[in-house]
């Protein structure tokens, strides 16, 4: 069984031609006793490398990183993961930051961080909003534009009412079967 509380290195590059060497260098140097090198573009989802760290890692460890930016593809994706590493009990340090979760400072850091992402969230909601509403006093809809516009529906009808079917009344103005009755269905009169 192998003592919790190592030091676990993680350095990524972003294509097979780049080489991790000085992360590796500046990672060894820190006292990682073992480091798992990532060749794959950081907006991945899926590293398998990093996959590998944290199913090795155990509470009371910690994942050392050259850069925060080899780590997460945002800050958003960067909150999540730290998040999740705190989940677990492990830590996260970023030698070129000089940040470090296990000290109240770095913890305090990262929260701040993590204010700041979510404010930044909450501007773009209310710009968002603000817009829609804008747009609207405008007159305008937001939304994708009607697949079955007033004139292609007075064709359908025509279509049904000269003994066609539904299929080919759909057919003729570009629609499914299902998209034809949703538009008929909302055209009609209520109580009909």
């Amino acid at each position: 069984m192998r003592p919790t509380g190592a030091e676990l290195g993680y350095a990524r590059v972003s294509t097979a031609e780049q080489d991790p060497a000085l992360q590796l260098d500046a990672l060894t140097a820190a006292g990682c006793g073992r480091v798992w090198v990532e060749k794959a573009s950081g907006a991945r989802q899926d590293r398998p490398e990093l996959a590998a760290l944290l199913d090795y890692a155990r509470a009371g460890d910690t994942v050392v990183v050259w850069r925060l930016d080899r780590l997460g593809r945002s800050l958003r994706h960067l909150l999540e993961l730290v998040d999740d590493l705190q989940r677990r009990g492990l830590g996260l340090r970023s030698l070129a930051e000089q940040l470090d979760t296990t000290s109240p400072g770095g913890r305090l850091v990262f929260q701040v961080f993590g204010a700041l992402a979510e404010f930044e969230r909450e501007l773009i909601r209310e710009r968002t909003r603000a817009g829609l509403a804008a747009a609207r006093a405008r007159g305008r809809v937001g939304g994708r534009p009607a697949l079955v516009t007033p004139a292609k529906l007075a064709t359908a009808r025509r279509i049904l009412d000269g003994g066609g079917t539904a299929g080919e009344a759909a057919a003729a103005i570009g629609v499914s079967r299902a998209t034809l009755y949703r538009a008929m269905a909302a055209s009609a009169p209520a109580g009909r």
